[in-house]
């Protein structure tokens, strides 16, 4: 159920449990921006809290019910558990208590062309990219992405026009608080099985969120779990992919032979448009800018135009994002943490000419790691050398009985170890010169790659 329209209504202070959170630091960002008096919490240190600092905002470190005091009203990620001492007592302050998902929503009913990107993978470059291109049109969008984008210092934005660009996620059914005029699948997978059981689940999940769009629905037509969920809906369809049969379309796909990216020549309706030049690591980014390409023009924006701006995205934050070189070893970080998320980031990895490609990866969440645990092990061991820090938790409980000696047991010569400090100093005694290291994760294990250009 949508929360009522008007509940901030009145409200001047804003709390955030978790406002560290990449979903939440973009609306708390928005709210700020909007002359809302902002404050919150958080239990682990980083980026987002510094910068969340320098804007304002009132941080504080831990969970305790006082950081609630004096708030309006108070909004919650959901890494939060219900037994989080700071969520109790805002359930009983009587103050309106809102889930991230929730407030979002609110926020994209109040916009009249809402782009909801979502996806098993893909949806923060997909996001970030689509809003580079609407800036660079001039289309002045409003945005809130799961990673940071340079060009608007951090992960939200807001404009003047009415264009709100949301990555839009699946888990526990949160995009289905939104609003979405244009509703974007990029793929359908299996993850999220905690919630989910089993396949059908999630694409019955994806086919409710297309429905909830009020103009089109922007779709990946290469992709076969994304086309079920198209079915039935009464909603214009626009497909994107390398098939004939997508609205449109790349071909002639091609390694750039001078950058990390692809160039390919871009159709729509069968007819060619122009040629578009991807600079971000990853022939999936071919698929990714064809989504956001097609989105672009269906809020007026002419395709050539669209296509030429594609050229000059670099990426979002902790999305291949190459951090530095140290002694001839290049340290990169990545979001990913889907067994198919590593795949295709260590297959670009690997295009890209280094010696060896080092995996550093985070584990994220018990119930992911145990369910994909082959998945995992296939992935991961594309790379050259595998180094595993133990599973981040996060919103749950070692239910499962899982840890990452048993996920390094399947991967050949790989080790693990319980601290950053270990990790870093392990990776920088044995990697040599013109090899690649690469931190993967949802977690903080960008912490560790840090570490690694200090050691």
């Amino acid at each position: 159920m949508r929360v009522p329209a008007d509940i901030l209504e009145g409200k001047r202070h804003i709390h955030f449990i978790g406002i560290g959170g990449s979903g939440t630091f973009p609306l708390a960002q928005i709210l700020l921006k909007r002359g809302y008096e902002i404050s919150g919490s958080d239990n682990n240190p980083g980026d987002t809290i510094e910068l969340e600092k320098s804007m304002g905002m009132k941080v504080m470190m831990g969970q305790d019910p006082k950081n609630i005091e004096g708030a309006d009203a108070i909004v919650y990620s959901a890494a939060i558990m219900e037994d989080n001492p700071e969520l109790i007592a805002a359930k009983a302050s009587g103050k309106p208590v809102l889930e991230r998902s929730e407030l979002l929503g609110l926020i994209t009913s109040q916009y009249q062309n809402c782009i909801g990107i979502s996806g098993t993978h893909g949806k923060t470059t997909t996001t970030a990219l689509l809003t580079h291109i609407l800036l660079a049109a001039g289309a002045d969008p409003s945005a809130v992405i799961g990673g940071k984008l340079r060009e608007i210092g951090g992960n939200g934005r807001v404009g003047q026009s009415e264009n709100l660009v949301v990555e839009s996620c699946e888990f526990v059914d949160t995009f289905l608080h939104l609003y979405p005029d244009i509703a974007v699948i990029l793929n359908v997978d299996e993850d999220h099985l905690d919630y989910f059981k089993n396949l059908e689940n999630i694409i019955c999940s994806f086919h409710k969120f297309a429905s909830l769009a009020t103009r089109c629905v922007i779709a990946n037509g290469d992709d076969e779990n994304t086309c079920r969920a198209l079915e039935g809906l009464s909603q214009r369809v626009v497909t994107f992919g390398l098939g004939d049969k997508n609205d449109w379309q790349a071909k002639e796909v091609a390694k750039d032979p001078e950058g990390a990216g692809y160039r390919y020549a871009l159709y729509h309706g069968g007819a060619r448009v122009c040629e578009v030049l991807t600079a971000v690591p990853g022939e999936h980014n071919v698929s990714n800018s064809l989504a956001a390409i097609a989105c672009a023009c269906e809020s007026g924006v002419d395709p050539a135009e669209a296509a030429k701006h594609v050229g000059s995205f670099t990426g979002a934050g902790r999305r291949f994002e190459i951090l530095g070189e140290r002694n001839g070893v290049t340290i990169a970080d990545d979001y990913a943490h889907h067994p198919k998320e590593i795949e295709v980031t260590l297959r670009a990895a690997r295009a890209m000419g280094y010696r060896r490609v080092w995996a550093v990866h985070q584990p994220f969440t018990y119930s992911r790691t145990a369910l994909l645990l082959e998945d995992f092990a296939k992935a991961l061991s594309l790379a050259d050398r595998v180094v595993l820090s133990e599973i981040m938790g996060a919103r749950e409980y070692n239910t499962y009985d899982i840890y990452a000696k048993d996920l390094a047991e399947k991967i050949e010569g790989c080790v693990w170890f319980e601290t950053f400090p270990e990790i870093a100093r392990y990776v920088m005694e044995n990697a040599g010169e013109g090899d690649l290291v690469i931190t993967l994760g949802c977690g903080d294990v960008y912490k560790c790659a840090k570490l690694m250009l200090q050691e």
